[in-house]
C-alpha cells in the first residue's frame, strides 16, 4: 500500500528542512541600530558640558556636536548595514515626536537635545525602516522646573539652518539673537547643520496669545557643497503640561522655499 502525504504536511516538512539548513551569509540581517546614549534605567541630568548651539559653517556638516558634549543632552550612536534608500533619512522618534534623524556616511548620527523630567523613551529607525532600536528611562533632571510649554521644530533636509522664533504674550521675543528672556522662555537648541530639531520651553508660560515664527536662515546645499533645491518642509510640534496625564501635543508640517523667508506658522492661545 501506498501513502502519500497530505499537502499541507508536505509544506510543513519542507520548512522543519529548511529550519535545519545553515544560513548563509546573504540570508543574515547583519543591519543593526545602535544606541550610545541615551541608555535605559535612571539617571540624574546635569547641565554640564551641555551644549546646545551648533556651530554655523556652510556647508554644513550633519554631525558637529561639541567634542565635551554631555551625554545627558545628546543622542548618539550609528546604524551599521542598514540600506541607503534615496533622499530619506533615518527617523528619530522622541517621546512620540517624530523627526528626521540625519547619518554620516559611515551611519553615525549626533544630535544635542533638551530631555524632560521624568519618563522618556527615544526611538531611532533606519533609513528603509526595517531595523529600529528603542530605549527608555527616567531622567531625574538637573534641578530645573519642567517645562510646561514646549515649541519643536524639526525638517527634512541637511545642509541647512532653519531658525525658531516665539513671540509671547508680553511682546517678548525669544530666538538665536535673544536665548533667554525675564519671563522664563527661553532657546534650549539651536541646530545649524540641518534637520534640528530646536527647542524653545517655558517652565512658567504667560496667558495669552503667542506666534510662531521660522525662518530660512541659509544653507540650500548638498553634501559635497554643491547648490541644491531650496524647498525644505518645517515640521512644529507644540507641547503643553509635558510630562504630566494632562499633556497634549500638536503638530503641522510648513513648506519653507527659500533663504530669507521669514514665515508666520502658528499663532495659539495658552492655556
Amino acid at each position: 500500500m501506498t501513502y502519500r502525504l497530505h499537502p499541507i504536511v508536505q509544506n510543513l516538512a519542507g520548512l522543519f528542512l529548511i529550519g535545519l539548513l545553515p544560513l548563509t551569509a546573504s540570508a543574515v540581517a547583519v543591519a543593526e541600530v545602535h544606541l550610545d546614549t541615551p541608555r535605559a534605567g535612571w539617571r540624574q541630568g546635569s547641565a554640564d558640558g551641555a551644549h546646545f548651539i551648533q556651530e554655523v559653517n556652510y556647508p554644513a556638516s550633519s554631525v558637529n556636536s561639541a567634542p565635551d558634549q554631555a551625554d545627558t543632552a545628546r543622542i548618539r550612536g550609528q546604524i551599521e548595514g542598514a540600506a541607503k534608500v534615496e533622499g530619506a533619512p533615518a527617523r528619530l522618534i522622541v517621546n512620540g515626536i517624530s523627526m528626521p534623524l540625519k547619518v554620516q556616511e559611515d551611519g553615525r548620527f549626533d544630535r544635542p537635545f533638551v530631555f524632560p523630567a521624568g519618563s522618556n523613551n527615544v526611538e531611532v529607525r533606519s533609513p528603509d525602516g526595517q531595523q529600529v532600536r528603542r530605549v527608555q528611562f527616567y531622567n531625574q533632571g538637573s534641578g530645573e522646573t519642567p517645562a510646561k510649554l514646549r515649541v519643536v521644530l524639526s525638517w527634512d533636509s541637511g545642509n541647512t539652518d532653519l531658525d525658531l522664533h516665539l513671540v509671547t504674550p508680553d511682546g517678548g521675543h525669544v530666538w538665536y539673537g535673544e536665548r533667554s528672556l525675564a519671563n522664563g522662555a527661553a532657546l534650549d537648541v539651536d541646530v545649524t547643520s540641518g534637520f534640528g530639531p530646536e527647542m524653545i520651553a517655558s517652565p512658567t508660560p504667560l496667558k495669552g496669545q503667542y506666534l510662531v515664527y521660522v525662518n530660512y536662515y541659509g544653507g540650500g546645499y548638498d553634501g559635497e557643497g554643491n547648490a541644491a533645491a531650496n524647498l525644505t518642509t518645517a515640521q512644529i510640534t507644540l507641547i503643553s503640561q509635558e510630562g504630566t496625564p494632562n499633556e497634549k501635543q500638536q503638530s503641522f508640517l510648513v513648506p519653507m522655499r527659500a533663504p530669507g523667508e521669514l514665515t508666520l506658522v502658528k499663532q495659539f492661545s495658552y492655556p
